[in-house]
C-alpha cells in the first residue's frame, strides 16, 4: 500500500491569504500547505479520503488518471469542497464515482452540491455522478479493501478517521475515546491531526498530538493539518521525537 499526502495543511492552507510571517514567506516546499488529504494506492485500487478545495490541483500534481472510491472524513468544506471535481473521473471511467460518508455528511453533501443528487431525468447533461454508500461506525469494504473507522471529536462534531491494514489516517480531532483508541493501538504508521503548538478548541496542538503518539506507539507517525502558526518545517521537525515527522504535500509513505 502506498500513501500519498495529497494535502497537510488546515482550512486556509499555508500561505495564508494576507499574511506575511516567516513560513507564509517560506521558500521551503514543505512549508507549501494544500489542504488536508490522502491518496491510497492499495491491491491496484485508487482511493482518496477527502476532496477538499485543492482536489483539482492534487490530482494533477499526483497525475492520478484514475479513481475507485472516495471516502469522507466529515462535512466542512476544507474536505468536501472539490466533489465535483470528481466528474472527470466520470468521463474518464464511464463510472458513477463510489462516495462513502456517514449519513450526516451525505446529507450536506447533497445540500451543498444538490444538483448533483437531483432525480436523473432533471439532471444537468455532464453532472457528476456518483454511487452513495452510507457508512457508520463499523468495518466496511471499500473495493475489496477494510476500513475501519475510528470515531473522534471535533470540538463537539464526530469525525471518522480510518484504518486501512496496518495504516490509521485521523484528521480534524482533540478528543479520542478509549474505545476508539484501542481500534488504532497495533497501527504501524499514523497519521494524526497537529494544529500548531497552543490549545485549540476543536484540533490536537503539538504537545497533545505527540501525547497520543506516545500511547499508540507507532514506528512512525506523520502530523498533519498543520497550520503557519506551527513554524517552519525544518525548525519543528528538528524537535520531533524519531520516529514523528511533519507530514508535507507530496509526500510517498509506504505502509
Amino acid at each position: 500500500m502506498i500513501v500519498t499526502v495529497l494535502g497537510s495543511g488546515t482550512s486556509q492552507g499555508v500561505p495564508v491569504i494576507a499574511c506575511d510571517c516567516e513560513v507564509c514567506r517560506s521558500l521551503d516546499y514543505r512549508d507549501q500547505r494544500l489542504r488536508a488529504a490522502i491518496h491510497i494506492e492499495i491491491d491496484n485500487k485508487s482511493i482518496v479520503i477527502d476532496t477538499g478545495p485543492d482536489f483539482r490541483q492534487q490530482m494533477l500534481r499526483e497525475r492520478i488518471t484514475s479513481l475507485d472510491a472516495v471516502v469522507f472524513t466529515h462535512q466542512h468544506k476544507d474536505h468536501t469542497a472539490g466533489m465535483d471535481d470528481l466528474r472527470s473521473f466520470n468521463f474518464k471511467q464511464k463510472n458513477d464515482i463510489p462516495i462513502y460518508a456517514r449519513e450526516s455528511v451525505m446529507n450536506q453533501l447533497k445540500q451543498e452540491f444538490a444538483y448533483i443528487f437531483v432525480e436523473e431525468q432533471f439532471k444537468y447533461p455532464g453532472v457528476l455522478s456518483v454511487e452513495e454508500h452510507v457508512i457508520e461506525n463499523k468495518p466496511f469494504d471499500v473495493q475489496g479493501t477494510e476500513f475501519i473507522p475510528i470515531e473522534v471529536l471535533h470540538h463537539k462534531l464526530p469525525v471518522f478517521g480510518f484504518r486501512i491494514n496496518d495504516f490509521t489516517y485521523i484528521t480534524d480531532a482533540n478528543y479520542i475515546s478509549e474505545e476508539e483508541l484501542e481500534k488504532v493501538k497495533g497501527t504501524e504508521v499514523l497519521i494524526l491531526d497537529a494544529l500548531h503548538r497552543e490549545e485549540h478548541i476543536s484540533h490536537f496542538s503539538l504537545d497533545e498530538a505527540l501525547a497520543v503518539i506516545k500511547v499508540i506507539n507507532p514506528k512512525k507517525a506523520y502530523l498533519t493539518h498543520i497550520s503557519h502558526r506551527m513554524g517552519l518545517h525544518a525548525e519543528v521537525e528538528a524537535e520531533l521525537p524519531p520516529n514523528v515527522q511533519l507530514a508535507h504535500d507530496g509526500l510517498k509513505i509506504e505502509c
